[in-house]
C-alpha cells in the first residue's frame, strides 16, 4: 500500500464512508481501507480541510463532507452515463426492434434512468423514474450478479426482504443466489413474466474500469414473440460498448 498514490488512497476513504449509514470512527477506515493509522489521520485531516469529509469530535468519528455532496450533485447535473448511453440505446433499438432502456442499481430497486420506446411495441412501466424491484427485473439481476458475495447477502438477508408482484420470481436468498448463477453462467440476465405478465426481458450489465457494474441495459418484448438468444447478444454487445466508454476506451 505504501506505492500507492495519495489520490487514490485519498478516493478509496471517500469511497469507503459514502458506503456507511453513519460516520465512523478512525480504526474502521484504517482497517476497510489498509493504511496506517498516522497515515490515515493525516489524510483525514487534509480532506476535513478541503470540506469532503467532516469530523465529529465529540464522538470522535468521520462522514461525508459537504464538497462530497456537491460533486455528486455534479454528476447528477451532467449526467456522464445517461449522455454516453443515448446513441447505443438507440441503436440498439434500431436493430432489434424492441424497447430497451438503462438502469442503475439503487438499493433494493433498480432505477431507470434512460429509456428508449420501439415503435408498436407493448407500453411498458419502465419509464425514466421508475423504480422496481432489483431481484424480479433483468437489469437488477444482471448488476447483482457482478456483485460480491457479501454485498448482495447484505442487501437480501432474509425472506423479508423479498417482495412479489406476480407471483413469480426468487422469495428467498437461496433462491436468489440460484437466478445469479443462472445469470453469470448464461452471461446475461433474463426475467419473464416477473415484472409485467406476458413480457420478458434480457440485459447485460455495465462494467466500470474496475469491473464494477454501474448499470443494466435491457430490452423487453412479447414474451411469445422475442428471441431471446438473439436479442441478449445484442444487448450483450450494446453493454459492452458503455463500459469502453465510460471507461474511455
Amino acid at each position: 500500500m505504501g506505492q500507492v498514490p495519495s489520490a487514490t488512497r485519498a478516493l478509496r476513504v471517500l469511497r469507503f464512508l459514502a458506503a456507511q449509514p453513519e460516520p465512523v470512527p478512525l480504526e474502521r477506515v484504517t482497517a476497510a481501507v489498509g493504511i496506517p493509522r498516522s497515515s490515515a489521520y493525516h489524510l483525514l485531516a487534509a480532506m476535513v480541510e478541503e470540506g469532503f469529509v467532516v469530523h465529529l469530535p465529540d464522538e470522535q468519528r468521520y462522514g461525508v463532507g459537504v464538497a462530497a455532496f456537491e460533486v455528486g450533485s455534479g454528476y447528477a447535473r451532467q449526467e456522464p452515463l445517461q449522455r454516453i448511453a443515448r446513441r447505443p440505446l438507440a441503436t440498439l433499438v434500431d436493430r432489434v426492434g424492441q424497447s430497451a432502456h438503462l438502469a442503475v442499481l439503487h438499493g433494493r430497486d433498480v432505477l431507470y434512468v434512460l429509456e428508449e420506446r420501439a415503435p408498436g411495441r407493448p407500453s411498458l412501466v419502465t419509464d425514466v423514474g421508475v423504480r422496481l424491484p432489483a431481484h424480479l427485473t433483468a437489469s437488477g439481476r444482471a448488476i447483482l450478479a457482478q456483485l460480491p458475495a457479501a454485498q448482495v447477502r447484505a442487501l437480501y438477508p432474509d425472506r423479508s426482504a423479498f417482495v412479489d408482484r406476480t407471483g413469480v420470481g426468487p422469495g428467498s436468498p437461496s433462491a436468489l443466489r440460484s437466478v445469479l448463477t443462472e445469470t453469470r453462467q448464461r452471461g446475461h440476465a433474463r426475467e419473464d413474466g416477473e415484472v409485467t405478465p406476458g413480457l420478458a426481458s434480457v440485459a447485460a450489465a455495465v462494467l466500470d474500469h474496475n469491473g464494477h457494474p454501474v448499470a443494466g441495459v435491457a430490452v423487453t418484448f412479447v414474451a411469445t414473440e422475442g428471441d431471446a438468444d438473439r436479442l441478449a447478444d445484442a444487448v450483450t454487445t450494446t453493454a459492452a460498448t458503455l463500459g469502453r466508454r465510460l471507461s474511455g476506451r
